[in-house]
């Protein structure tokens, strides 16, 4: 596992977990703007929460991009079943919350923001979990 997992990307992995939590951070300061009442600012730091979680996808798209022309698949070694699997599920959840995220911006609705940031909060809480157990540990 060791020496596949040495074909993997630490610091555009190590970039993305900045992002993500830096995602999660707007999110948080969204809510907190939506419960106060100021909707336009909460509207603009969801939107720039979901664009975070955009381009965490499209780092995640070169990533992939990169194995592929590498010739490395779900199939070329276990790690790499692991390693697709694992980071595919989470860009899945990834994508759907900048959905979640983009929808209860254009709506602004206090309750509906606190449950958009809750899923967001758990993709963070995920990735947090992912990165260390696929990219670092050995």
């Amino acid at each position: 596992f060791a020496a596949a997992q040495d074909h993997l990307h630490r610091t555009a992995a190590g970039v993305n977990t900045v992002i993500l939590v830096t995602s999660g951070w707007l999110a948080a300061l969204g809510a907190r703007a939506a419960e106060t009442g100021r909707l336009g600012h909460a509207r603009g730091l969801l939107a720039a929460a979901a664009g975070l979680g955009a381009v965490f996808l499209a780092i995640k798209w070169a990533e992939y991009a990169d194995k592929a022309a590498h010739g490395i698949g779900v199939e070329t070694h276990p790690f790499f079943t692991f390693y697709y699997l694992i980071t595919g599920f989470h860009a899945a959840q990834v994508a759907a919350g900048v959905v979640i995220l983009l929808l209860v911006a254009a709506r602004a609705r206090t309750h509906e923001v606190e449950a958009g940031v809750a899923f967001w909060h758990m993709v963070d809480l995920v990735w947090v979990l992912v990165f260390p157990v696929v990219y670092l540990l050995r």
